[in-house]
């Protein structure tokens, strides 16, 4: 007796059974990273996809994506699946020993852009980014500021390797310092920046556990343990800031939506920065803080 053939699947049947599994897993975004997961399985863009959703996957493959599945199931961040993530327009390498970037980020990136572009000076100019973990901000700035050199800073090996490694995907090796080291302690001694930039951690110790499974199961806490009450960081660096910028340089630092008076008192307190100026993200809440030295 003939045993029944196994039964055939196509894209669209896959992405709609993901789609209402991941529901009940209690995912944010179920079609989203159905898609996401399923192209990167079959090495298709989503465009591409969605023009072939009645191809029918072969064994490998759907084992493969089931495997996906599985671990997303598990609530495994699609950007530690797949192995990458997009940020600045840039495709970039990440795995469980860095922070996943986000779309918030770009915000930072944003500011510190515009600022160099207006500096009187002009010219050449160097950035100092502390805690670089994928290196996506220092990449971003690297492929934004053709004149500038970025010296990026971490206190993990492991982040720093996948950030030289995503350098050199970008052939930008030549263009940036990697340091490991705890913060300003791994800044050679003499260096001064144009500008010094950081996503810190700022979550404070006890929300760690509130955070979604994604985040606080899988991201490295040490990128996102801000202290007691998140500011752990910034009051232990910035009153050292200063010391590590040209007369004309400033500060950039993203922050939690609720850190913004707080981070500006703090610059304040030094005695060394004008005014601190909080910017909002695209959602109006206070993302990044910048402080310009003060002209002696």
């Amino acid at each position: 007796m003939q045993s029944p053939p196994s039964k055939t699947w196509t894209a669209i049947d896959l992405l709609k059974e993901t789609q209402a599994y991941f529901e009940k897993c209690g995912i944010a975004t179920p079609r989203l990273d159905a898609e996401l997961l399923l192209a990167n399985c079959l090495q298709k863009d989503r465009i591409r996809l969605y023009l072939d959703f009645e191809y029918q996957l072969t064994s490998d493959e759907l084992a493969r994506f089931r495997d996906f599945v599985r671990r997303r199931g598990k609530r495994e961040p699609v950007a530690y699946i797949t192995g990458f993530k997009e940020f600045w327009s840039l495709r970039l390498a990440v795995t469980p020993d860095v922070l996943i970037p986000r779309p918030d980020t770009e915000v930072l990136v944003e500011e510190v852009v515009k600022m160099i572009r207006l500096r009187a000076s002009g010219g050449p100019c160097r950035i100092l980014d502390i805690g670089t973990g994928s290196g996506a901000i220092a990449l971003a700035f690297a492929c934004e500021l053709p004149d500038a050199a970025m010296c990026a800073l971490d206190l993990s090996a492991e982040a720093l390797g996948v950030a030289q490694a995503n350098a050199r995907s970008y052939e930008l090796g030549g263009r940036v310092d990697f340091i490991c080291g705890d913060s300003l302690r791994g800044v050679p001694e003499g260096e001064r920046f144009d500008a010094i930039v950081s996503n810190p951690p700022y979550i404070p110790s006890a929300d760690i556990e509130t955070l979604e499974p994604d985040i606080k199961n899988f991201e490295p806490h040490l990128a996102l343990d801000g202290g007691s009450d998140g500011l752990d960081f910034y009051r232990t660096w910035i009153p050292q800031m200063h010391r590590y910028l040209k007369a004309n340089g400033f500060v950039a630092l993203e922050i939690g939506a609720s850190q913004g008076r707080a981070v500006s008192e703090l610059f304040a307190a030094t005695g060394m920065y004008g005014d601190a100026r909080i910017v909002r993200d695209y959602a109006h809440n206070h993302r990044v803080v910048t402080a310009q030295l003060r002209i002696s």
